[in-house]
């Protein structure tokens, strides 16, 4: 696991069994994702312009993977924001509570998998910036 100095993002490299017949990348909860996956969904097909999230979670970790093509995650803690590309598809970006975040600059056919540590519950989402801004200076 990486983490550069005072940066919000934290980036996990997953292992990689390198074939001449492709590659194997792996993630496994409690091992090489630190938190148990209880939910696996991806996003593909994403149109040029679009920006995906615009939202924080209470409670819920995620790791965000590019695994193919590339994407932009622009990660914001309620006083300052930083933007970083993900296109390596054994790198992930761990994003844990209370961190807005912004996912736009698709590439031509990316698609992300994100892996994340509860079950999808409405009541975890923070979806207004101003709400989030409040909550995150508390």
């Amino acid at each position: 696991m990486g983490k550069m100095e005072d940066s919000l993002a934290r980036f996990i490299d997953l292992p990689v069994i390198a074939d001449p017949r492709g590659n194997l990348c792996v993630a496994e909860g409690g091992r090489h994702v630190p938190f148990d996956i209880a939910r696996v969904y991806y996003l593909y097909d994403v149109p040029s312009g679009s920006i995906r999230a615009g939202h924080a979670h209470k409670a819920l970790h995620q790791l965000l993977i590019a695994v193919s093509g590339s994407f932009d995650v622009t990660l914001h803690n309620g006083h300052r924001s930083e933007t970083v590309t993900l296109n390596r598809p054994h790198r992930g970006l761990l994003i844990g509570p209370m961190l807005w975040r912004d996912l736009d600059n698709f590439s031509s056919g990316s698609v992300c998998v994100v892996l994340a540590s509860l079950a999808y519950d409405e009541a975890d989402y923070i979806r207004d910036f101003g709400d989030f801004q409040a909550a995150a200076r508390r």
